[in-house]
Order: C-alpha cells, then sequence, then structure tokens
C-alpha cells in the first residue's frame, strides 16, 4: 500500500472539507499526535459534535461492550441502549420525547421540518418562513445551507427551499422588520 498522505484526500476524496494538513493517528484526551509523532491539542472536538476528548478508558470499555453485542440497527429496529439514553433525556429535560440523529446537518434540518410542520398544522400553510442570519452556517443538506447565510455553500444546488429570509447578525432592527405573520422561525 502507498504511504497516505494529505495529498492522497485530494486524489481520492470529494472535497468537501478542507482538512489540515497533518493527519491525526492517535489520540489522548485533547492531545493528538500525527504520523510523525507530533503532539497537538485537539481544539476542534469533533466540531463540537462528540467533545469527549480521546481514548478515555470508560468510554472506550463502553464501545467495547456494545461491539461485542450490536454494531448497528436500522430505524425499523429500537434498541435497549437508546431506550435508556432516550428515558434519561426525557426525564430530565422539558422534552416528552427524543429525536436521535447523526449530525448537526440532520438535527437541524428536523428542527426545519418540525417548526413548518408545526405552524402548517396549527395556523396554516402560508406560515411558513424561517428567518435566519447572513455568515451563518447550519449544515450541508439542501435545505440547511439555504437556512444559513453563505451564497458559497448554496451556489451550484439552485433551486433552493424557499420561504427563507437572511438578515445581518446582530441587526436587531433588520429582524424585527422582517418578521411577519408569515415567520415561524428564527435560527441563530
Amino acid at each position: 500500500m502507498t504511504e497516505l498522505t494529505r495529498s492522497t484526500f485530494d486524489k481520492v476524496m470529494v472535497p468537501n472539507y478542507n482538512p489540515q494538513p497533518m493527519i491525526p493517528v492517535r489520540g489522548d484526551g485533547a492531545r493528538v499526535w500525527d504520523q510523525d509523532d507530533n503532539e497537538f491539542i485537539d481544539f476542534a472536538g469533533g466540531i463540537a459534535v462528540n467533545v469527549v476528548g480521546h481514548n478515555h478508558p470508560r468510554l472506550v470499555a463502553a464501545i467495547k461492550a456494545q461491539a461485542d453485542k450490536l454494531w448497528h440497527l436500522s430505524n425499523v429496529y429500537t434498541n435497549e441502549p437508546a431506550l435508556a439514553l432516550a428515558s434519561k433525556l426525557t426525564e430530565a429535560t422539558f422534552a416528552d420525547k427524543v429525536f436521535f440523529c447523526n449530525s448537526g446537518a440532520e438535527a437541524n434540518e428536523a428542527a426545519f421540518k418540525l417548526i413548518r410542520k408545526y405552524a402548517y398544522d396549527n395556523f396554516g400553510p402560508e406560515k411558513n418562513e424561517i428567518i435566519s442570519f447572513t455568515k451563518s452556517f447550519h449544515g450541508r443538506t439542501l435545505f440547511t445551507v439555504s437556512v444559513g447565510g453563505q451564497p458559497k455553500y448554496r451556489e451550484g444546488f439552485e433551486p433552493a427551499p424557499g420561504g427563507i429570509t437572511h438578515v445581518p447578525f446582530n441587526d436587531i432592527e433588520a429582524l424585527k422588520a422582517a418578521i411577519s405573520d408569515n415567520t415561524c422561525g428564527v435560527v441563530m
């Protein structure tokens, strides 16, 4: 096998992201080491998705224990760990039910659909407008890049979903002016 380097990414991966020049190969807590054993502090933390550090013994043990039972089930099944976590979350929070997602984009997509569905069911189809801010980012699905206020992520994928208004961040007057009877949600 040939040596795998950052240039391998440019040859074989879709350039959706622009990863760092170094390639982490192991981690411990908040630190990672690259292929040349250089040590770095991981300030990205899974882009805030799973800021649990690397290689924690309790997490490793839990993953290994689960791997000995089941790895993956589609949504046509449920499973005990998911039910246990959902029960804990509903008991400890305001929520009556939970929805587990695979990513922040999927969570935001579900939230945008949920506010539109709620408004549709309770106020009618015209109440569908989502207000967001320019230079925002909410994920890489078509809906989330449309709600996000950065044309560079949306251009080339049009037509984009409608009913989305963007206002400058921190411009309270622009936000007040944009809110109408058709507004079902504001995302920041």
